[in-house]
């Protein structure tokens, strides 16, 4: 239970179709005291397209006035106040602000309250048609080269099928790049979602020339996990592990190297490989 009687709703809106909107939703949004959007402007027509009455006062809330605002809006709720977090579309935190000020919130007692709904990379995850588990969620990747291949790298063996943002401008770049350090998979580019134009683009990391970039819109990108191919086998794990053993280390930096040197397996999935054969 909070100690405090504010509450801050966390208010997923529509990607595209007003008709997503859920009920409970639009009676948040309409009797919250304060609104708090990344875009006042663009919120203001998101209201109008839903057709709704707000009473509440609008402040933007963006990356670059989170710190500055966040004071006030705690003052407020622990006044007792209802505020409403809410995107331009989706689902809030996700590659928006807000971490910061749900996280005050928690840390001083303010009941903070999920009003879930449409969300863009469970959206394009569920109907793109790559394994939807296990899957990671990246936001958006750097927009130096050389950062964004450390960023795929990291992500490279994990076995999960990988959920990003990108404008269309690096699309093509960071697919590049993408093919680079992932190798071979299978891709989708899914834009529009729940639009009139939506859009899901299938493809190959290794079979980009030609494919056309030139897309409108927002863009939702899938990138499946290895396929079995590609993964090294478990025959290969006992050959690579036997060499690194010979080398010397304790088991769990041992298995650290042979991951390096493997295609799709974690330290610990060798670690915990070695220790059942």
């Amino acid at each position: 239970m909070s100690d405090v009687s504010g509450i801050l709703w966390v208010v997923a809106t529509p990607l595209g179709n007003v008709d997503d909107l859920s009920p409970r939703a639009r009676a948040v949004l309409a009797r919250a005291g304060l609104l708090l959007a990344e875009d006042t402007r663009r919120a203001g027509l998101l209201f109008q397209r839903l057709g709704l009455e707000r009473s509440g006062e609008l402040m933007s809330f963006f990356e670059h006035n989170e710190e500055q605002r966040t004071p006030k809006v705690l003052e407020y709720l622990e006044d007792g106040g209802e505020a409403a977090l809410f995107s331009d579309a989706g689902t809030p935190l996700l590659s928006d602000p807000g971490f910061k000020l749900v996280r005050e919130c928690r840390e001083r007692g303010i009941s903070v309250r999920p009003v879930p709904g449409p969300s863009a990379p469970v959206t394009a995850l569920c109907a793109c048609g790559l394994p939807p588990l296990p899957y990671s969620f990246l936001g958006f990747p750097p927009r130096k080269r050389s950062q964004a291949a450390k960023f795929f790298e990291v992500h490279r063996d994990t076995g999960a099928t990988l959920v990003f943002f990108e404008r269309k401008t690096r699309l093509a770049e960071t697919l590049s790049i993408a093919a680079e350090v992932l190798g071979p998979r299978e891709f989708c580019i899914a834009r529009e979602l729940t639009k009139d134009y939506e859009e899901f683009i299938r493809g190959s990391l290794d079979r980009l020339d030609g494919m056309n970039f030139e897309l409108r819109g927002e863009i939702t990108v899938i990138i499946g996990p290895a396929t079995e191919q590609e993964r090294t086998s478990e025959e290969e794990i006992v050959a690579i592990h036997n060499e690194e053993s010979a080398l010397g280390g304790k088991p769990k930096e041992i298995a650290r190297r042979v991951a390096a040197r493997a295609k799709g397996w974690t330290a610990k999935a060798v670690y915990a490989t070695m220790r059942a054969s």
